[in-house]
């Protein structure tokens, strides 16, 4: 089972948890409906002793009343004041009764049991290998979380605290994450950098992101990392800081408002598979690794023999494409597959490609 997958079964979410939510909203109710009796027993006492005693005899009556202390009464209540006192209280020990205990619960779960849920997730990430770190403030950040989290990629999010972006990424449901600086060694580290497969960098600053990605190659030499740029002259900068590849998201931008004008079906097409929630097609890669067993051919894969799988292209060794390859192409190593696929034949593929 991938460690992702783990993680979302654990419903893990740090530092935001839908538990201690679901806790505040209950307080919430508690709170409200105490503050609706005391009210009520103010508005109450007040009418009864009106015009002898005033709002601070009321309030002492209908606090003593509530809490059941049993202090001496300073209204002179008769019948129908005693009749109000019995609803008040019958209605008043239900509401505290219930009160005081969401109150306990919160402080339990929302600080032991957050502190505890925090420990168990650096742990989480700490056994993390191969996953991906995203870094970023930038609404990018956001699709690049949810993309790698749909095709079942284990990923981390790395983000500063309090901005827009922050509520945006805590909103994730299941998302393993560390809140801080994404430029601090250690907040890198707590992220589980130095394991990561590939980092994103995609800040608001390309300052941010040029820093960024020079901590990310010293902490991870091995990991491919991908910045984002906002403006043009910062792509060569980035890439002499160790960026493996520079997205500029303006540029994609208008290529896609291009492509809708001239090849809209083409673009129905990739859309259907970006935002499909109900599929995870998507076009993969698939690398023949050093080491996998010789003469064997592209036949070999059995790309026909899986659902939601194609193969539409092959990259020979030499970064020469080939597209629509015979199948008696040999799979040397180093030569990389093209395939539209669903994460299961993406795996199923990377198995049989490693023999």
């Amino acid at each position: 089972m991938p460690i992702a997958g783990k993680l979302r079964r654990s419903a893990l979410s740090f530092p935001n948890d839908r538990e201690v939510e679901r806790l505040r909203r209950r307080l919430r109710l508690a709170l409200s409906a105490l503050v609706l009796v005391t009210a009520f027993g103010v508005l109450g006492y007040l009418i009864i002793g009106w015009p002898e005693h005033g709002l601070i005899d009321a309030v002492y009556m209908t606090v003593i009343t509530l809490t059941t202390v049993g202090y001496g009464e300073v209204i002179d209540l008769g019948a129908g004041g005693r009749v109000f006192t019995i609803a008040l209280l019958l209605a008043g020990m239900g509401i505290v009764a219930y009160t005081v205990p969401q109150l306990a619960a919160f402080a339990i779960e929302g600080q032991i049991g957050h502190a505890f849920m925090r420990r168990r997730m650096q742990k989480l990430i700490a056994n993390l290998r191969q996953h991906f770190v995203v870094c970023g403030d930038h609404a990018v950040a956001v699709h690049a979380v949810q993309e790698l989290l749909r095709t079942r990629h284990s990923v981390v999010a790395v983000y500063p605290e309090g901005d827009e972006m922050a509520a945006r990424l805590a909103a994730v449901d299941d998302l393993p994450r560390v809140v801080g600086d994404p430029t601090s060694d250690a907040v890198l580290r707590a992220a589980g950098i130095e394991h990561a497969a590939g980092i994103v960098f995609c800040m608001e600053s390309d300052k941010d992101n040029i820093l960024g990605v020079l901590t990310a190659r010293r902490l991870a030499p091995a990991a491919r990392v991908v910045a984002a740029s906002n403006a043009a002259e910062a792509e060569a900068k980035l890439r002499i800081a160790g960026a493996n590849a520079v997205v500029q998201p303006s540029r994609i931008g208008g290529l896609r408002m291009a492509s809708e004008l001239v090849r809209p079906k083409v673009v129905s097409f990739l859309d259907m598979m970006l935002r499909d929630e109900q599929t995870a097609d998507r076009v993969e890669e698939i690398v023949i690794p050093d080491g996998a067993p010789a003469h064997r051919v592209l036949a070999d894969l059995g790309c026909d023999t899986l659902p939601h799988t194609v193969l539409m292209a092959v990259r020979h060794p030499d970064g020469r494409f080939e597209v629509g390859p015979p199948p008696s192409t040999p799979m040397v190593p180093g030569l990389t597959a093209i395939v539209i696929t669903d994460p299961d034949g993406r795996a199923a593929l990377t198995t049989r490609a490693r023999g």
